[in-house]
Parts: C-alpha cells; sequence; structure tokens
C-alpha cells in the first residue's frame, strides 16, 4: 500500500492534483486544507497518503498531516460515510471543527455540509464519540509552501468545479463563489466554506 508520496506538483485543480515521482504521476483527491499548504506547480511535495482499492479503480487521498489522514480514516470508517464524503467533511470544516460539532453534538453544523442529513450527522455523533480522542496528538505534519493555481480557467470558474466536487448543487456552488473573497482558488472556496460553516 503507498502510504506516502514526494515528488514534484504538476497541477492542482480542487479536490485533484497530480504528483510526479520519478516519472510515475500520481493523481491524488485531497480536502481543501491540503491546497491552502500546496506549494507552487514545478515544486517539490509530499503528502500522506491513503489508498483504497476496489474492483474498478485505485484511489488516493493524499494529506498534509497524520493528523489529517488519521481524521479521515476514522470518518470512513462511519456507517454511511465514504471517502468522498468524508473529503467533502474536511474540506467544509478543520478537525478542530469537527471535533468541536462531535463533542457539542452539533448536528445543525454538520448538516450544513454537503451530502449530511440530519440522520448522517447524528451518525457521525454517535459513532464518532469514541473515535475523536484517538486522532488527536502531535503528530508530525508536512509543510508545502505557498498557494498558487496551476491550470486553466478563471479562479472563480475552477472555485465553483471545486465546490461542485465537494457536493454543493451548481447554482448553490455559483451563489457561494460570488458572495466569497480571495484572489486564488483556495481562497475563494476557503472563504465560500466559510460563510456555510458559520449559517
Amino acid at each position: 500500500m503507498i502510504g506516502r508520496i514526494a515528488g514534484t506538483l504538476v497541477y492542482r485543480q480542487p479536490p485533484q492534483l497530480l504528483v510526479d515521482c520519478n516519472g510515475v504521476g500520481y493523481e491524488i483527491e485531497a480536502p481543501m486544507p491540503v491546497f491552502y499548504d500546496l506549494p507552487k506547480v514545478g515544486e517539490k511535495v509530499v503528502l500522506f497518503i491513503h489508498m483504497v482499492v476496489r474492483e474498478d479503480a485505485q484511489l488516493l487521498y493524499g494529506f498534509s498531516s497524520l493528523n489529517q489522514r488519521a481524521m479521515f480514516r476514522e470518518l470512513i470508517k462511519v456507517n454511511g460515510v465514504g471517502a468522498k464524503m468524508a473529503v467533502a467533511i474536511l474540506s467544509g470544516l478543520s478537525a478542530e471543527e469537527f471535533s468541536q460539532c462531535i463533542s457539542s453534538q452539533d448536528v445543525a453544523a454538520l448538516t450544513r455540509l454537503p451530502g449530511i442529513g440530519k440522520k448522517t450527522a447524528e451518525r457521525l455523533i454517535v459513532e464518532m464519540q469514541d473515535r475523536i480522542g484517538k486522532v488527536g496528538g502531535d503528530l508530525p505534519s508536512v509543510s508545502a509552501g505557498d498557494t498558487t493555481s496551476g491550470g486553466a480557467g478563471s479562479d472563480r470558474s475552477q472555485a465553483i468545479a471545486a465546490l461542485e466536487a465537494l457536493g454543493f448543487k451548481g447554482a448553490e456552488a455559483q451563489r457561494m463563489v460570488k458572495a466569497a473573497s480571495g484572489d486564488t482558488v483556495e481562497d475563494i472556496v476557503r472563504d465560500a466554506l466559510k460563510m456555510v460553516s458559520k449559517k
């Protein structure tokens, strides 16, 4: 299994990125906080990886720290939460905010995340209560540096595509991006997600 990838960042279009390792390009999906820490395209990057092997695909999910990856792994153990939903959760809330929602049993905050209804939020609270403590600790993080977007299209249209990939409907993603501020795709998406979590 692949647990870590170190190479050159070739492409970044949230929620996907491509890392070249000695001529082999690895397509990786990652939550938005990872994109905030990425270096410029063409620079070195190191990511912790969770690999999912399915009958029809082998998927890689990348994280800036072992804590992020541990939280992802605990989330996908919850009944009804797949990798895509776990990425959306970690994109909409930081690990600390998510832990706080679980501790305070804040169903309303969880249901503001895309794809999470009341039943799923309640299941997350019940099943994650005991697991949250396991995820903490001083695990090393990977600093990846400066953020600059790479790829084609305007930052706003890329931000809309990123929000849609996280599970927001097209019209909702457009509304969020219109109200958000920022100079890069990552900044726009971060601001849009902050506004959603504050509602």
